[in-house]
């Protein structure tokens, strides 16, 4: 497996953990993920913060989707915000964006998840 080139840190407000992504998004993200969504615990949502991403392949974007099965079994939101236009547009292109609401700020996530 390729090493990871992304951290992932959990912030956590309220009913809502907000996961900090920088760097570069791969299949090699896996573990490191997962281990963020594992530290989200049982949030009712779960924020992904996208404006310290640096790169993401389709590796990348199928680990959302791994990640929004298991938010999905858990009965959790999935949310995102800080993404540039180029990213906008692959959500809107593979429609992750019917299934992960994006936002403008946190705050406005937040405020959706009832956690602002």
């Amino acid at each position: 497996m390729t090493d990871a080139t992304a951290t992932f840190d959990v912030r956590r407000h309220g009913p809502a953990s907000v996961v900090d992504i920088r760097g570069d998004v791969t299949a090699g993200s896996e573990d490191v993920l997962m281990s963020a969504y594992a530290a989200a615990g049982d949030a009712e949502a779960i924020v992904l913060n996208f404006s310290d991403l640096s790169y993401m392949n389709s590796g990348g974007i199928g680990l959302l989707v791994t990640l929004l099965v298991r938010a999905n079994r858990r009965s959790q939101q999935l949310m995102a915000y800080g993404l540039s236009d180029h990213y906008r547009q692959i959500f809107e292109l593979t429609r992750l964006d019917e299934a992960v609401s994006i936002h403008d700020s946190e705050q406005s996530a937040l405020n959706a998840a009832d956690a602002g």
